[in-house]
């Protein structure tokens, strides 16, 4: 630690986090091993924490693995207090097979890739309405799962259910047929398999429709946070309310923090990879890197500009042309 006449030293952190605990390390500007320590995952082991960190001298910066998770808490701590903190990622399999693996190794890691340079990437700051946006459309794609294997389980038990009720809902709209099941009233007599399918059914039809109406109010609800945030962004072709959602949760509530749209390209996973080699040249590949959610909502994009926008009809024809194959052009789609 720095005494009273010690000189001002720059010092950078590193801290491994985990759900209970976090191992914090100190470097100086030549990576030499200053101190390491925990602290548990509480406010009060975060104040102590960033209190450590600054009595080694003139903290630079803070390298910190999971902020988007279990580090959340402890960044928001440190950067409210004017730490600037830069996300690290964990160690690669070949530097942990010739190290080791350990919490005071992997914060003295996170140390380093700070005090290097290598890691510069900026934490999302999660303090605003898309941290809400993220919040809402977590619980709606939980909400659409479930749904989904409900009504899958219903029409896995009318395969083997009553003739009769199959009979009857086999032709019914999804809507009629969860309808027709909520209104049900099965006997007491539960020992007799039809009367237990019947009440099974009743049971996954109303859940059914919970769950229904519950993603109706989490929609309305994405609805209202993203034309607050980017109605400029819903007014344009093929972007919708939830492709609009996963980009901003993608951006952050600090897009700032993307230096260019080429930055963004690469954290959606849609930069161009190159694969030229030998005679095969200018040719690219598929990057399968990135957040594989955006890169999901912008194919979304590419998909329906494809079959409804005339500019993007004509670019795919002209493409076509000079020999480029349909997954070229999505690349290209959803990089443009």
């Amino acid at each position: 630690m720095m005494t009273e006449n010690s000189p001002v030293l720059e010092v950078f952190g590193g801290v491994d986090t985990h759900s209970l605990t976090h191992h914090a390390a100190v470097v100086d500007t030549l990576g030499r091993e200053l101190d390491d320590q925990e602290f548990p995952a509480t406010p009060a082991g975060y104040e102590a924490l960033q209190a450590w960190l600054v009595g080694f001298g003139q903290l630079v910066r803070v390298g910190v693995e999971g902020t988007g998770s279990y580090g959340a808490g402890l960044m928001r701590v440190l950067t409210g207090t004017g730490i600037v903190v830069v996300e690290v990622d964990r160690p690669d399999r070949t530097a942990r097979r010739s190290l080791g693996k350990s919490d005071p190794l992997d914060a003295y890691a996170a140390a380093r890739a700070a005090a290097s340079g290598r890691a510069t990437g900026t934490p999302k700051s999660r303090d605003g309405i898309v941290e809400s946006i993220r919040c809402l459309r977590l619980a709606q794609r939980s909400a659409i799962k479930a749904r989904t294997q409900c009504i899958n389980q219903i029409r896995a038990l009318l395969v083997n259910g009553p003739a009769d009720l199959r009979e009857h809902l086999a032709q019914l709209p999804t809507a009629k047929m969860i309808k027709s099941l909520t209104r049900l009233r099965p006997t007491t007599d539960l020992t007799d398999p039809h009367v237990a399918c019947k009440l099974a059914l009743r049971s996954l039809a109303r859940r059914y429709a919970s769950l229904d109406e519950e993603i109706k109010q989490l929609h309305r609800g994405l609805c209202d946070l993203t034309r607050q945030v980017a109605p400029q962004l819903l007014e344009r072709p093929g972007i919708g309310v939830q492709v609009t959602a996963q980009l901003l949760i993608t951006a952050g509530d600090n897009p700032g923090r993307l230096g260019s749209e080429a930055s963004f390209a690469h954290l959606a996973g849609v930069a161009p990879v190159p694969a030229s080699s030998g005679k095969r040249q200018h040719r690219h590949r598929l990057n399968r890197g990135g957040d594989r959610s955006a890169n999901n909502a912008l194919y979304t994009v590419a998909l329906v500009r494809m079959r409804y926008h005339e500019p993007t009809r004509a670019y795919v024809e002209r493409r076509t042309a000079e020999g480029l194959s349909k997954k070229d052009i999505i690349r290209c789609l959803k990089r443009a």
